[in-house]
């Protein structure tokens, strides 16, 4: 059974750091598509970072130089480390892959399986 519990997330002000985790189970995470995904108030949920089994990874433009996605394979853990951050990162973070597994990934829409969440706010 997969399953995705995020951590890490807070309130900070603007140009300040956070690292997000999520710790996965059910699964190994360096076998498959994982990613990051965020969603603001009235607005729909968008990509942030992607990594595939193979470690290659995408980014949004808004926070490209700014966000890294990473992976801690001996923990089963997926990481992001937030930067320099905006009033406008102000979301809430989802863990995320995609299923059945695959070692590239999909299509964001083919992301399925979703953690519940945790809140980043930054304030100006």
């Amino acid at each position: 059974q997969v399953q995705l519990v995020e951590s890490g997330g807070g309130s900070v002000q603007a140009g300040g750091s956070l690292r997000l985790s999520c710790v996965a189970s059910g699964f190994t995470i360096s076998d498959v598509c994982m990613g990051w995904f965020r969603q603001a108030p009235g607005k729909e949920r968008e990509v942030v970072a992607t990594m595939n089994a193979y470690g290659n990874t995408n980014y949004a433009e808004s926070v490209k130089g700014r966000f890294a996605i990473s992976r801690d394979n001996t923990e089963n853990t997926l990481n992001l480390q937030l930067s320099s951050l905006k009033p406008e990162d102000t979301s809430m973070y989802y863990c995320t892959t995609q299923t059945p597994a695959r070692y590239t990934c999909r299509p964001p829409s083919s992301f399925n399986s979703w953690g519940q969440g945790t809140q980043v706010t930054v304030s100006a």
